[in-house]
């Protein structure tokens, strides 16, 4: 796992909360005159990005736990994909569009409705 993918699951985890808050503190105490309105909007931007990477990262995971689920108790799925969300998301880029192409081909060697009534008829 990259260090993004690293820095991304730390922003989203309780604990970045606290790293803010530490931060303001140490602020305070060493720098009281620096310590404005900017200041406050800063670790309030902070803190709301804090905030929705955090609600983010739960739907993922979220949505993750159930096409796992779906994966796991279909037949035909193939057991790799559950461990796809692990690769860096260049990674799972590279896949999906080798699985777009695939299916296009797929699509264009199946016969076309009409030739497929043609040959049911005879």
């Amino acid at each position: 796992m990259g260090w993004t993918s690293l820095v991304g699951q730390a922003a989203g985890h309780p604990a970045a909360f606290a790293i803010v808050i530490l931060y303001a503190i140490v602020w305070l105490i060493f720098d009281r005159t620096h310590f404005d309105f900017n200041a406050v909007a800063t670790l309030g931007v902070w803190s709301m990005t804090l905030l929705i990477q955090r609600a983010n990262r739960r739907d993922t995971l979220a949505l993750h736990a159930k096409l796992d689920e779906l994966l796991r108790v279909d037949t035909q799925a193939r057991s790799e994909l559950t461990r796809l969300d692990e690769e860096e998301p260049e990674e799972i880029e590279t896949h999906r569009d080798a699985e777009v192409r695939k299916a296009q081909r797929e699509k264009d060697q199946a016969p076309t409705s009409s030739s497929h009534r043609k040959a049911r008829e005879k």
